[in-house]
């Protein structure tokens, strides 16, 4: 729904405990709307150092002249998924218990995917449960992390290995700081977005080609269009499969073969290797190629689904140098494999996808050394 002559979004996830996702221009400066959620008097903003000068001095600013006896503290840590390790969850709970965080203090997380998980399963943890409400600084959390309480820290081993459902008491989604997002990161975020067509709404994927150039160029109504979509199809099937016993596997699309890039990467990231929007994107193509292969869609729907992808910018191959041996080892150790082997989130064509178990291995492995084969499966 959009809230009537105010230009903004929200968006209803239901669920206990239910709340609201806000989007649009201007609500970092909104005060009461950012502290509509607070219950007690500790506040901790965690962000990260890309983040933090940009936007922390403002958030604080706006929750103090709303809560004028609000004690704040912040944690920031170093950009990048590598910092998202049992360590740092261990220094902001630190931060927490300086603060002196009582069980109805609230973390606000200001920035990406790493902050919103970090922070996120630091309030799952402290005192047993505190309250968090995610403020996303990108395109790719606004439509993803920060949304439907997964929470998680990466150990060396794979991605998002322990961590907690734990759902935010809100989303505020300020689309006016998706301005200051380097064009890398906006791809890597339109990369989630095409995720929801592909495994909801084959109409989502027509939209997002035709406004292709408009989402790229940062066009607000196209953005505001595009995250509010995402994030219903996001809160309709959380608010059914709230801890991913059944459908919400299907939000995993392409991230079986992501993972395993990330991890085997090392979580490099944007200084040596995929991002997760980027490394998502690749896995979509891998499975849509693997859906094809198994005779589950037709080759065509895979192929235009690396067509968006590429017309987006984003990476439809695994990296050089990555073994695909390798990379299914790592795969068997993904929270999505299963006693009866590995499980993929695959699709029978564009916006119909479902979870298949006990695939081949000899499969995944032809499709992991030729990626990009344009040559007939």
């Amino acid at each position: 729904m959009t809230a009537a002559g105010t230009g903004l979004r929200d968006v209803d996830v239901a669920g206990d405990p239910a709340y609201r996702i806000t989007i649009g221009p201007g609500l970092l400066d909104d005060g009461a709307r950012l502290t509509s959620a607070l219950r007690g008097r500790h506040a901790l903003i965690v962000s990260d150092s890309n983040v933090a000068p940009l936007y922390a001095d403002r958030l604080e600013a706006m929750l103090r002249s709303a809560r004028p006896n609000l004690s704040i503290a912040r944690f920031e840590l170093p950009a990048g998924e590598h910092e998202k390790t049992l360590s740092r969850f261990g220094d902001c709970l630190d931060a927490l218990a300086r603060l002196g965080a009582t069980r109805d203090a609230c973390v606000f997380a200001l920035g990406g995917g790493v902050v919103g998980d970090l922070a996120g399963f630091a309030a799952s943890c402290w005192m047993r449960g505190i309250d968090i409400v995610q403020v996303p600084t990108t395109l790719l959390a606004m439509v993803d992390s920060s949304v439907g309480g997964k929470t998680a820290v990466d150990l060396p081993a794979g991605k998002n290995l322990v961590g907690a459902f734990h759902p935010p008491r809100a989303v505020v989604a300020d689309t006016a700081m998706l301005r200051t997002l380097p064009d890398r990161e906006l791809r890597a975020g339109l990369a989630e977005v095409v995720k929801y067509g592909a495994i909801f709404d084959a109409g989502f994927l027509e939209w997002l080609e035709a406004n292709r150039v408009a989402l790229l160029e940062r066009d607000d109504a196209a953005l505001a269009e595009a995250i509010a979509r995402s994030c219903r199809y996001k809160a309709d099937v959380v608010a059914r499969d709230p801890f991913e016993r059944g459908e919400r596997a299907l939000l995993n699309f392409g991230h079986t073969f992501g993972h395993a890039i990330e991890a085997e990467q090392g979580y490099a990231g944007s200084a040596d290797g995929l991002n997760h929007g980027e490394a998502v994107a690749v896995g979509m193509v891998l499975a849509a190629r693997l859906s094809a292969r198994l005779g589950l869609a037709p080759r065509a729907d895979a192929e235009r689904l690396q067509h968006l992808l590429t017309a987006f910018g984003l990476p439809v191959e695994v990296p050089a140098g990555l073994s695909p041996d390798a990379l299914l080892a790592r795969m068997r150790l993904d929270k999505k494999a299963a006693a009866d082997g590995l499980r993929f989130i695959l699709w029978d064509g564009a916006g119909q996808a479902r979870v298949v178990a006990g695939v081949d291995e000899a499969q995944v492995l032809a499709v992991l050394a030729t990626p990009s084969d344009p040559s007939p499966l």
